[in-house]
């Protein structure tokens, strides 16, 4: 461990910075009702805030330089001056908020709230609550399509899946179709051209496949318009207790991580069909894709490790050690760094992609859930 401390600030290899260059990893720590914030360029701890209760999702915004922290035990989400690197305003939400999706221009915030059943519209200009919509049972996570047209909600306990039109204006938002029989329905992935949406239903073995409402070309005088309607694709059989989705980034395909079957399934979003299913691990439970849709990483949450899947070569290559009971994943902006969560260890692991072996182990706080990257140009008129 010492060793490990001292190769902290050791980026050798490193993307060469501007001077007013920054990039900041958030981990929010349930346990400890703090987000630590790590240095990317300079690797290493830079300060710890205090937050709400039980911090769980956390999510940066596109536009400004904020981050947005979803506080499950005070149902409030904080957020974050990036360039302050402090708390400056806490929106009020419904109960047990989890997770928290922001829209392309930056503009809106979708929180689902597990214990209402609803999910909160956030004006994150005006840091407000504006609308609040009635979903299915146990909502856990929301997430919003590339265009920004259309918001997808996987509904735990409800078993399904809500899909909500969100070109309209807040207060006017609506469900405008619901898909069910997915029995533990959790992560979410939707394909670049936000064609599609599939969301892993957790508690059988099988992945939904949806289309989403297709929309027209705007053109000079004419806004783009929905031509048609969301429709159920498939059910897609996988290993036993899909937990999450991997989408390489081109989108041609996702791999749903198996965790009870330690196998991740391979499927293709063209045809929606599975194809190959291969041994990863003994628990996996969250997958990332490198950028150039080369290598698949796979936290094994019981073996203190990552697996290394080529995608090209279809098999595993390699592990990268952990600390105990990896969990979220979150390339560096460069991607030449991967962070790995351990939840039971409560630090991170950062794992150099060019050798696949681990750089060092960085403190968080008790139970850390989940990360978020920023990187941002530092303004001149700022200090630090």
């Amino acid at each position: 461990m010492l060793l490990l401390a001292a190769l902290a600030g050791c980026r050798s290899g490193a993307p060469q910075f501007p001077a007013n260059y920054r990039e900041y990893a958030y981990v929010t720590n349930g346990g400890s009702n703090t987000v630590s914030v790590f240095d990317v360029v300079n690797v290493r701890v830079d300060r710890v805030l205090p937050v709400g209760s039980d911090p769980t999702g956390v999510a940066v915004s596109p536009t400004r330089n904020e981050v947005y922290v979803v506080n499950s035990g005070s149902n409030s989400v904080t957020v974050i001056d990036a360039e302050k690197k402090a708390p400056v305003a806490t929106i009020r939400v419904s109960q047990k908020p989890y997770f928290i999706t922001v829209s392309p221009d930056g503009h809106w915030g979708y929180v689902a709230n597990s214990g209402a059943n609803t999910v909160s519209v956030l004006d994150l200009f005006a840091r407000r609550q504006v609308a609040v919509i009635g979903v299915g049972e146990s909502p856990g996570l929301a997430k919003i399509s590339p265009d920004g047209r259309t918001l997808v909600v996987s509904n735990r306990a409800g078993g399904s899946a809500s899909i909500i039109d969100a070109t309209v204006p807040p207060p006017q938002m609506r469900v405008r179709s619901v898909w069910s029989g997915c029995p533990g329905a959790t992560d979410i992935a939707i394909l670049p051209d936000s064609s599609k949406a599939f969301v892993a239903c957790s508690s059988g073995h099988q992945v939904m496949a949806i289309q989403l409402a297709p929309w027209s070309h705007a053109t000079p005088g004419h806004r783009a318009a929905r031509t048609g309607s969301d429709a159920l694709l498939a059910m897609l059989d996988t290993g036993k207790t899909p937990v999450s989705l991997a989408l390489k980034p081109d989108g041609g395909e996702i791999y749903a991580v198996n965790y009870d079957s330690g196998s991740v399934s391979e499927i293709d979003t063209a045809t929606n069909e599975v194809g190959g299913a291969y041994l990863i691990g003994t628990h996996p439970v969250r997958g990332i894709i490198a950028p150039d849709d080369s290598t698949l990483y796979v936290s094994d949450f019981d073996a203190g490790s990552l697996g290394i899947f080529s995608i090209d070569d279809g098999h595993l290559v390699g592990t990268a050690r952990t600390g105990e009971g990896p969990d979220a994943l979150a390339f560096s902006n460069a991607s030449d760094l991967l962070f790995a969560l351990d939840a039971h260890s409560g630090d991170v692991a950062v794992i150099r992609t060019s050798t696949h072996s681990l750089l060092t182990l960085l403190p968080a706080g008790t139970q850390p859930n989940q990360i978020a990257i920023k990187a941002f140009l530092l303004q001149s008129h700022r200090r630090e």
